[in-house]
């Protein structure tokens, strides 16, 4: 599995991303994050959870995850971000702080 993660925004207004695949993880953190991906039915949410209005402050995640069969991508909004969502959100952003993944300047299908 092939994802890109973005956040952007907050109170700093600081860009975090980090490009994954699996394949290149541990086989168990692979898993969980497979898992957490289908907990979530990310390739079933829609493209843009957003607020009808934006609000400062808050968090903006840009996802895109692709396998052999699909790719799918979204626009989410930390005060409206699904309850099935947020464990996905909140690994993918630990695995970017980390460094966990390839260099987020790398090509990207994130709009920035």
């Amino acid at each position: 599995m092939h994802i890109e993660f973005a956040r952007s925004g907050g109170f700093a207004g600081l860009r975090l991303s980090v490009i994954i695949d699996t394949e290149d993880l541990p086989k168990e953190q692979a898993s969980t994050l497979e898992s957490m991906i289908k907990d979530s039915d990310f390739f079933e949410l829609p493209e843009k959870i957003l607020p009808p209005s934006p609000l400062p402050d808050r968090f903006e995640y840009h996802v895109v995850i692709s396998d052999d069969q699909a790719e799918h991508s979204i626009v989410a909004s930390e005060a409206v971000v699904p309850e099935r969502l947020k464990p996905l959100l909140n690994l993918l952003t630990t695995l970017a702080i980390a460094g966990k993944g390839t260099d987020p300047q790398q090509k990207s299908n994130i709009k920035k």
